[in-house]
C-alpha cells in the first residue's frame, strides 16, 4: 500500500505572497498572523480546481477507505475536503504533526523586517536557514518540524501494515522534512533541490514501503 504525501492546493497566502501577506511591516504581530495564517487562510480558485484534479486522481492512487490525515491549517482540511469528498466518517484525522512550520513572532516578516527585528539571527537564518529557530515559541526545520514529520513517518509505517493506503495533506515546509527522513537523505541536500523547483501545490509525492523502508516511487505534479 503506498503513502501519499500532498502539499495543500494553492492558498490566497501563496498567490498574494509579495503584495499581500508579506507586507514590510506587517500591520499586525506575531500572534495574529499566525492566527491568520492557520485559521483564516483558505483556497483560491485556482486552488479549488486543484482539488478538484485531485479527487479525480486519488481514487485510482490511494484504494478504497484509505487513512486521511491532514494538518490543523484551514487550507490543507479544505483540500482534503474537496479531494476526497465521500470519505467514510472516522477516516480522515486532523493532525498537528503534519502542520506547517511554526514561525512565532516572525510569521509572515519579510527578511528585512525579520533581520532588523532580530539581528542576532540574521546570520543563521541565511547562512542556516534549517537550524534558525523562529523567535516567540517558533519551531526550527531540522528539530521540530523533522521532529513531528519522524512521529508521523512511524505511524504510517505502522498502518501501512493493515493493508489501507495512507494519504497525508501537508504544508510545503513539512513536505521537505518528510522527503528528508523518507528518503534518508540530509535536510540541506533536500532544501537544495526545492530552491531549484519548489514542491507544487497539490502536487503528490508516492512512497511503498519495502522490507520495512520507505521506497519514493513516483511523483505526480498538477497540470493547473
Amino acid at each position: 500500500m503506498p503513502l501519499l504525501i500532498i502539499r495543500h492546493a494553492e492558498s490566497v497566502e501563496n498567490a498574494t505572497k509579495h503584495h499581500g501577506f508579506y507586507q514590510d511591516p506587517r500591520p499586525y504581530g506575531g500572534a495574529a498572523a499566525h492566527w491568520i495564517s492557520h485559521d483564516l487562510v483558505g483556497l483560491t480558485p485556482r486552488g479549488f480546481r486543484q482539488a478538484r484534479w485531485l479527487a479525480d486522481l486519488l481514487p485510482a492512487l490511494a484504494g478504497d477507505e484509505p487513512h486521511v490525515y491532514t494538518s490543523t491549517y484551514r487550507r490543507a482540511i479544505d483540500t482534503a475536503l474537496i479531494a476526497l469528498p465521500d470519505l467514510p466518517n472516522g477516516r480522515h484525522q486532523q493532525t498537528a504533526l503534519l502542520d506547517e512550520q511554526h514561525y512565532g513572532d516572525a510569521t509572515y516578516m519579510t527578511k528585512r523586517e525579520l533581520f532588523a527585528t532580530y539581528p542576532d539571527q540574521a546570520e543563521v537564518r541565511r547562512e542556516r536557514k534549517h537550524l534558525w529557530t523562529a523567535p516567540g515559541a517558533g519551531e526550527s526545520l531540522a528539530e521540530g518540524v523533522r521532529r513531528r514529520a519522524a512521529a508521523f513517518a512511524a505511524q504510517a509505517q505502522s498502518e501501512l501494515r493493515s493493508a489501507s493506503a495512507v494519504v497525508a495533506f501537508t504544508h510545503q515546509t513539512t513536505a521537505v522534512a518528510l522527503r528528508s527522513l523518507l528518503e534518508g537523505r540530509p535536510l540541506p541536500e533536500v532544501l537544495a533541490e526545492e530552491r531549484q523547483a519548489k514542491l507544487p501545490n497539490a502536487a503528490i509525492l508516492h512512497y511503498s514501503l519495502r522490507d520495512g523502508r520507505f521506497v519514493r516511487t513516483g511523483t505526480v505534479i498538477p497540470p493547473i
